[in-house]
C-alpha cells in the first residue's frame, strides 16, 4: 500500500463545485460561460483537521476514562493561488458583475485536490481531496515589477484520502482504499 512511503507535495487544483445549490448554480453558470472546470492551482497549502474530544471522567479518578470524538472542523491556508478570470469573478460572486444585484448574493464553493508524490516509487501518489470548500479571507497583492502574491484562508466540510500504487510490471496506476465495516450493522 503506498501509505506506507514519504511523500512529497506538488501543487494542487482548484475546481469549481458543481452542486445542486444556489453556490453550484452560479458555478454552472461559469463553467457553462468559459468551458471549464478548473478555475486555478494552488500551492503552499496547508491544511488543519481539528477534532474537538471530549474527556469524560470518573469521580475519584485523575486521569480521563474515555475520549469521544467531537464535531470535525477542516481548515487551511493557500500561501499562491495561480488564478484565472472565473476564479476572481466567483471569489466575490455575483458582486463582483458590473451591474448592481441585489444582495444577499451566495459565496461560492470549491473543491481543492493536493497532489502528493512519491520520490522513491515513480507511480506512487496520494491525492487530498477538499469538497465545500469556501474562502474565508482572501488577499490580492500586485506589487509594480513582482510576483503576484495571494493568500487565501479556507474550510473545508469533507476530506477524503486517494491512494494510488503503482503496479508491478508497468500500467495504469490503481486507487486503493481500506474496507471499513458499518460497525453500526455489525
Amino acid at each position: 500500500m503506498a501509505l506506507t512511503n514519504v511523500y512529497t507535495g506538488a501543487n494542487g487544483t482548484l475546481t469549481l463545485a458543481s452542486e445542486d445549490t444556489p453556490e453550484g448554480q452560479d458555478a454552472s453558470a461559469v463553467m457553462t460561460t468559459y468551458e471549464m472546470t478548473t478555475v486555478g492551482r494552488v500551492t503552499n497549502v496547508e491544511v488543519h483537521v481539528q477534532t474537538e474530544l471530549e474527556e469524560f471522567h470518573e469521580i475519584g479518578r485523575r486521569h480521563a476514562v474515555s475520549l469521544h470524538p467531537g464535531d470535525i472542523h477542516i481548515s487551511g491556508n493557500v500561501g499562491r493561488a495561480y488564478v484565472n478570470g472565473a476564479l476572481l469573478f466567483l471569489l466575490m460572486g455575483r458582486g463582483s458583475a458590473p451591474t448592481n444585484i441585489a444582495e444577499p448574493y451566495v459565496q461560492p464553493t470549491f473543491n481543492i485536490t493536493l497532489a502528493l508524490a512519491d520520490p522513491a516509487v515513480p507511480g506512487n501518489s496520494v491525492s487530498l481531496e477538499l469538497k465545500g470548500v469556501k474562502f474565508q479571507n482572501w488577499s490580492y497583492a500586485l506589487p509594480e515589477d513582482d510576483v503576484v502574491m495571494e493568500n487565501l484562508s479556507f474550510r473545508a466540510l469533507t476530506i477524503r484520502v486517494i491512494d494510488r500504487a503503482a503496479p508491478s510490471g508497468g500500467g495504469e496506476a490503481t486507487a486503493q482504499a481500506p474496507s471499513f465495516e458499518d460497525s453500526a450493522n455489525a
